[in-house]
């Protein structure tokens, strides 16, 4: 019979090793959770390391991400390619796959990249919603996986695990078991400092399934677990543990959470576990026995194979998958429709008007809204609800958890098989905005509508209106931010965010009506980022570049400057990102350095300059609102076509 306590031992063993080694890391909690994570992965977890995106594969994600060593221990104990045990050596240093948070980037067996904390667990629970919702469209056959947790006190302190918790009881999601990791130490001492409430009381009240362990008892963590599988509801398994288990002088304490043991501990810890290896060594018959557990999932994969290659929905799952699209595009009958009409309507309604000709076409794409799906207009015609009854159904109403949304949405997008977008209003970007910035680290698409974009949104004042947003989500790597001029540009913004397959994209959308612009659609102009929507009649004097809502107050003052004999171009600029990307020749022959270059935005001009250059115009909005008719607020803020072209006309002594 296998001996669980030297296998567990292995875990804490390459643990305190690689911290020690990197001089930086988090011991204490794979130490404390080695015990919970061998029968996890002995008798419940269904993967294979030789397939490790394999799609039915049960998803395992360590939000309490700074054990990070947990993750990379099990991975390359079970016989994943990578890490090697040279990759565990080097710890948190240059080029190691290792990084100090776990990264879905650099290894393949990391489901998501953690380590703020708290978003592991929402992250997860877009897992377990992506596997609901596919299983209701391609049934058990194809799709039937679990997905596991462990998160730890500090991920049930951040706000965003309430959101998550509350979100997923009552969506009923029973595929989803977490794993509390209660050792009650945080980095500044016992949890009691900061926190005293009743854990399983909270997860009971929005519709876990709670069930308690002690977390070095192999067969009590086994019926915990057995438990939670057969449960309908979303399980809470709360495991108590002591963090640091085997140090002598540092186990229960915060003296092993954050920082190396130091050898005189590490010696101390061998010899209380019966480690009698050196550093980084790990007995032929353990590693063994691990790799069994790995080679195991070989037979589940290929049932699952076989059962995919029957399946009359092979190649749709497949694809979806794969994240291809579909080969049919809806937009162009879209676009010719558009020109053909001519709305003047916000782009908020232009986005529910492509969406109701992208849903239908895009079988992938899951949308919903944090409670403002009227505003947003996120819900296309005839969208059915996901819901705890539905699984099947396309729109998810989230209620008012922007942060959570958004980290659920990246987790449908690395489950897989989705194409997640999810509406707010733009002000309220700055709660999702470290989702979204770990969307962009782990390089996903998810699609975020933002509307409300700016003054225009009027009488709900400064609390609402946008003004340094647009410029602190373009301050953020990876990220593609648009703001489209009409309803064509809303359509080919659209167009381009779906074909993004490696970053997220923020849709800033207009709550007022907008004047057609656009009459040419034979190429998407706007996925250039930039283009020329007017040339100058008169010889060129300047260049007027405006985003959104401003474009077309932009063009109304080029006519005016035209009428006074200064020829003006109007560029039409609806994401940053992408005219950055285009050729040097493009982007001269857009902004030529010897004429005069204008911003006109409805917002902060904090980074215009890049565009303008140090002698150019920047014209915005660098203070709050006020609540006022969005006419009344142009107009006091100089976002007039009168008022660009005086400033325009001064600059040149005109």
């Amino acid at each position: 019979m296998t001996d669980l306590s030297r296998c567990a031992n292995a875990i804490r063993a390459l643990a305190m090793d690689a911290v020690e080694a990197a001089n930086s890391g988090h011991p204490g909690m794979p130490m404390g959770m080695a015990d919970v994570a061998t029968v996890l992965f002995a008798r419940h977890l269904k993967f294979d390391p030789s397939a490790p995106r394999w799609p039915d594969r049960d998803r395992f994600v360590l939000s309490a991400g700074h054990g990070s060593m947990l993750v990379y221990a099990l991975l390359h104990l079970t016989g994943y390619a990578s890490p090697t045990l040279d990759d565990v050596r080097r710890f948190r240093q240059w080029h190691s796959p290792c990084a100090g948070h776990p990264e879905s980037t650099e290894l393949p067996g990391v489901e998501c990249t953690t380590g703020p904390l708290g978003q592991g667990l929402a992250m997860a629970v877009g897992m377990a919603m992506a596997e609901r919702h596919l299983n209701g469209v391609f049934g058990d056959a194809l799709v039937d996986h679990a997905t596991w947790v462990i998160a730890g006190d500090g991920c049930l302190m951040e706000g965003i695990s309430q959101e998550a918790i509350s979100l997923a009881g009552h969506l009923q999601l029973g595929r989803l078991n977490l794993i509390w990791d209660d050792n009650r130490i945080s980095i500044d001492g016992p949890v009691s400092l900061s926190s005293s409430e009743d854990m399983a009381g909270r997860f009971a009240a929005a519709g876990w399934h709670v069930v308690a362990c002690d977390g070095h008892d192999f067969a009590s963590i086994d019926a915990a677990l057995t438990a939670a599988r057969a449960d309908p509801r979303p399980s809470l398994i709360a495991a108590r543990t002591t963090i640091g288990k085997g140090a002598p002088t540092k186990a229960g304490t915060s003296g092993s959470h954050g920082s190396p043991l130091g050898a005189k501990e590490i010696e101390g810890a061998r010899e209380a576990l019966g480690w009698p290896h050196g550093p980084f060594e790990i007995p032929a018959d353990i590693k063994a026995w691990w790799e069994g557990l790995g080679a195991r999932g070989a037979a589940a994969r290929a049932d699952w194979e076989a059962r995919l290659a029957a399946s009359p929905d092979a190649d749709e799952f497949s694809r979806r998958m794969a994240g291809q699209l579909p080969d049919h595009d809806p937009l162009p009958a879209h676009l010719a429709s558009l020109v053909a009409n001519a709305p003047k309507i916000a782009t908020r309604k232009a986005s529910e008007l492509a969406l109701d000709v992208l849903v239908p076409a895009l079988p992938e794409l899951l949308g919903g809204s944090a409670d403002l799906t009227g505003s947003n207009n996120t819900k296309a015609r005839g969208q059915t609800l996901f819901s705890a009854t539905d699984h099947a159904g396309r729109y998810v109403h989230y209620g008012i958890r922007e942060f959570g949304m958004a980290a659920a949405m990246n987790g449908m997008a690395l489950h897989g098989g989705i194409i997640p977008y999810g509406g707010t209003f733009l002000v309220f970007s700055d709660y999702m905005r470290n989702a979204i910035r770990l969307a962009a680290i782990q390089q996903i698409r998810v699609i975020h509508v933002a509307t409300h974009d700016s003054i225009g949104l009027g009488e709900d004042g400064p609390t609402h209106q946008p003004i340094e947003h647009l410029a602190s989500l373009r301050a953020m790597p990876n990220v593609a931010v648009w703001r489209p001029a009409d309803a064509v540009e809303t359509a080919e913004a659209w167009a381009c965010a779906l074909r993004d397959e490696t970053r997220p994209s923020v849709l800033a959308l207009s709550r007022q009506n907008l004047p057609a612009l656009r009459q040419d659609v034979a190429e998407n102009r706007s996925a250039r980022g930039a283009y020329r929507l007017v040339a100058a009649s008169n010889q060129r004097g300047a260049v007027l570049i405006a985003t959104g809502s401003e474009v077309h107050v932009a063009a109304e003052a080029a006519a005016l400057l035209e009428s006074d004999g200064i020829g003006c171009d109007v560029v039409s600029m609806p994401c940053w990102e992408m005219f950055a990307a285009q050729d040097d020749v493009y982007r001269a022959d857009l902004l030529p350095a010897d004429v005069l270059k204008i911003s006109v935005e409805a917002g902060v001009t904090m980074g215009w300059e890049r565009w303008t250059g140090s002698d150019g115009i920047t014209i915005g909005i660098d203070h709050f609102g006020a609540s006022a008719p969005a006419e009344r607020l142009y107009a006091e803020y100089g976002l007039t076509a009168p008022a660009i072209a005086a400033r325009v006309k001064a600059r040149l002594g005109r």
